[in-house]
């Protein structure tokens, strides 16, 4: 089974940031940054949501470019396209986990 993933040229702003503006895709992204290089499981992310509603999620940061996303057996790994977000947009990551470590935007993430 593939999963199709947009190239590097395919990514669009108005995607990636419409994508980032869910408090739940939000809490994925600060998690996976936080993991470095590393992938993460899809179970990883079981605190955040039903797996129902976090397929979804990661089904829409997947089509904006955001993730990649690899099967591995009967597992699903997630991994932040962090090279190609920092080629295309400049500071554009940094600035949106500088501005998810503010504590209003923690206390809504958490809520959501």
């Amino acid at each position: 089974m593939h999963i199709a993933h947009p190239a590097r040229d395919q990514i669009e702003l108005a995607a990636v940031l419409a994508a980032l503006g869910d408090p739940t895709r939000l809490a994925i992204l600060v998690e996976l940054a936080r993991s470095g290089a590393r992938s993460l499981p899809c179970g990883a992310f079981c605190h955040l949501g039903s797996k129902t509603r976090l397929s979804y999620h990661f089904a829409r940061l997947r089509e904006a470019g955001i993730t990649h996303t690899e099967i591995c057996g009967t597992n699903r790994l997630v991994s932040l396209r962090r090279g190609d977000l920092d080629a295309l947009f400049p500071g554009l990551i940094d600035a949106v986990l500088a501005a998810a470590s503010e504590p209003e935007l923690r206390i809504a993430t958490i809520h959501s």
